[in-house]
């Protein structure tokens, strides 16, 4: 059984704040006692989000963020020490997707998904992993998807991004396991999120993962208890990946 008092007090970061599964994340730890950072390039929306968390007496911290830039990328943590001290947990969840046969692809969306899933998550992982280190204490949650493990057609770029945050995520985990600092990847299967607004055929979404759903799992997993580490684990949606 988790305890979600122990989340009271604890500083949490969580890139891709605006929109999706770093939103409901952040709504559901603000009304837990979290301390939040909240990063996303959208700020009107960022500030949408925060203000709505504070109106709940929450402690939250907006930053502008775009994970691709190395100095937003340290910006975004200097911030959260200068706010709070110190940051307990990284959720990394910004991300993007376009979908189409790898040989309609344009060069320029495969290198978006590549700069913002993958070099993304290597930047935060990076500076917030030293900051952890040094404290020999933290946890990072790397949200990768199904499409990491699974071929699915019109999801080549895509699932170049996420298998490479998969196996990226699963060598930080060797290095940072003995210096206190656990991580683990956090594979969904779909998700009935805005993720989905800017595809031309929109699936159904009726028998997706629920956002609120998605954010309790990831509230689990930040309230493990110390003795084990969870490195990796998948949520379906109950009739498959969808």
């Amino acid at each position: 059984m988790f305890d979600l008092n122990s989340i009271r007090g604890k500083t949490i970061a969580i890139t891709g704040a605006s929109r999706g599964i770093g939103k409901e994340t952040a709504q559901l730890l603000g009304s837990l006692g979290a301390n939040l950072v909240l990063g996303s390039r959208n700020v009107p929306d960022l500030t949408k989000v925060s203000s709505q968390i504070q109106a709940k007496d929450a402690s939250v911290l907006a930053v502008q963020l775009d994970v691709t830039n190395e100095s937003s990328v340290r910006h975004f943590l200097d911030a959260s020490i200068s706010q709070f001290g110190a940051v307990d947990a990284l959720i990394n969840s910004a991300g993007v997707g376009t979908f189409a046969s790898i040989i309609d692809l344009s060069s320029d969306d495969f290198e978006n998904m590549l700069a913002v899933n993958l070099k993304g998550t290597f930047l935060c992982c990076k500076y917030f992993g030293q900051h952890m280190a040094a404290r020999r204490k933290g946890q990072i949650l790397n949200m990768v998807s199904i499409a990491g493990t699974t071929a699915l057609p019109g999801c080549g770029g895509y699932s170049a991004s996420k298998f490479g945050v998969l196996g990226f995520t699963r060598v930080l985990q060797t290095e940072l396991r003995d210096k206190g600092v656990r991580v683990t990847s956090v594979l969904p299967g779909a998700v009935d999120s805005p993720f989905w607004e800017k595809i031309s055929q929109k699936p159904d979404t009726a028998d997706m993962i629920p956002l609120q759903v998605m954010a309790r799992h990831i509230v689990y997993l930040l309230t493990q208890p110390d003795g084990a580490v969870v490195d990796e684990i998948t949520i379906m949606p109950p009739f498959g990946i969808l």
